[in-house]
């Protein structure tokens, strides 16, 4: 691993520790890896590969090999799927989880490729992200 792709993983989680308010870096690593492999089975092709290139490079392995899911989630059910593989988490702490690694994620992807990402999406994930889109 070169020291930029452990300085931009350092960042990435000390942005996600930032905005969850967590105590350790653990938990902002835990909330990150379950939330960008439930956001990996929902994005596709070319979208999912820029997005990849803009992780770290720990994080964008497993958003290039993510828990599979059969159809796609609303945000309630993503938040729902974040709380049932966080131990101890309950959908409110599932929310903020997620609310912490996608605004990090938004912020890493820019708006033309965060776009692109809340097209493959079902509809109100753009609040998930932490980027209301005008209707």
């Amino acid at each position: 691993m070169t020291a930029d792709m452990t300085v931009r993983r350092e960042a990435f989680l000390q942005r996600v520790k930032e905005r969850g308010e967590y105590e350790t870096p653990q938990e902002a690593e835990r909330a990150a890896r379950v939330v960008l492999a439930l956001l990996g089975a929902h994005l596709v092709g070319e979208v999912r590969a820029q997005l990849a290139a803009r992780l770290p490079e720990e994080f964008a392995l497993i958003l290039l090999n993510p828990l599979q899911s059969a159809e796609p989630l609303s945000p309630e059910r993503f938040v729902r799927a974040t709380a049932a593989w966080i131990e101890g988490a309950t959908e409110r702490t599932a929310a903020w989880d997620v609310s912490a690694v996608l605004s990090t994620v938004a912020d890493a992807a820019g708006d033309d490729l965060l776009e692109q990402i809340l097209l493959q999406l079902p509809a109100d994930y753009d609040l998930l992200f932490g980027r209301p889109q005008p209707t």
